[in-house]
């Protein structure tokens, strides 16, 4: 991941997701009433994209 002391910022964000993304894009989807939301084979920033979407729609829905 890393070129010559630097990061790949293109290598890194095609990855897969890290675990901890993984359960907590789960523990979101289900909170947001959304379970496709979440699927095992998302890139590191898709599942990035869904998380902070799925928190804004929460935050939004306890608003009112």
């Amino acid at each position: 991941m890393q070129v010559q002391g630097k990061y790949d910022a293109r290598v890194f964000l095609s990855e897969q997701m890290t675990r901890a993304q993984g359960l907590r894009l789960k523990r979101l989807s289900e909170e947001a009433y959304q379970p496709t939301q979440y699927a095992r084979d998302l890139s590191f920033s898709e599942a990035a994209r869904r998380i902070q979407a799925l928190e804004a729609e929460i935050e939004l829905a306890n608003s009112f």
